[in-house]
């Protein structure tokens, strides 16, 4: 049996074969996989196992379920509809505020880029990415994202993408549906704005 996974960063994918060891168990992480349409006609075996185990086998046990949690929040960006995503084009913590504020008025959720992480300017567990969450929302909008490779790993199976960014060679746009090249700070509050508006005459 063969398995395939990213290694090196996401840089190249490595076929990893263990052709003793069984079982043999995969994992995948949410969000990789598209959900199917519930379809009621389709049926599945259910086969049934009497397993005992006694008590002396087992050597771990549960002591607490821990949701994730960030500012007293819940993050749960893998079933988001939409996410607005910011990175270091941001400048520094303060102006994830602008962030906020687009997600806020869109009805999504707040998401973050490994650069903005790793700067301390909002916690891990709104990083997309290779080494943060994989996610396939109906629209993710990235800010001030360069889209490294390990980023856009995280988001690329998202159903429209859009990217704002100066930089009119950033990466970033080699994924997107929608470019906007142009500064971030100029252009998220008018985004804010007409998104409050259409919400307000809805």
């Amino acid at each position: 049996m063969a398995w395939t996974r990213p290694a090196f960063g996401g840089n190249l994918m490595a076929t990893i074969q263990c052709p003793d060891a069984r079982p043999q168990i995969g994992t995948i992480r949410p969000g990789v996989f598209k959900c199917c349409e519930p379809d009621d006609s389709r049926t599945a075996p259910i086969v049934k196992e009497d397993i005992k185990v006694g008590d002396g086998t087992v050597r771990t046990r549960l002591i607490e379920r821990i949701s994730e949690i960030a500012g007293g929040l819940t993050v749960d960006l893998e079933n988001a509809e939409i996410i607005v995503s910011g990175g270091r084009g941001l400048g520094k913590a303060e102006n994830f505020y602008l962030i906020r504020d687009l997600a806020e008025a869109l009805g999504g959720s707040v998401g973050a880029s490994r650069a903005a992480v790793d700067a301390g300017w909002i916690p891990h567990a709104y990083q997309v990415g290779q080494t943060g969450k994989t996610v396939s929302p109906q629209i993710y909008i990235a800010c001030g994202i360069s889209g490294a490779i390990q980023h856009r790993a995280g988001m690329s199976g998202s159903k429209k993408i859009v990217a704002i960014n100066k930089d009119a060679g950033a990466p970033i746009f080699s994924v997107a549906d929608f470019g906007i090249v142009g500064n971030l700070f100029e252009i998220l509050p008018v985004l804010t704005r007409e998104a409050r508006k259409i919400k307000t005459n809805a």
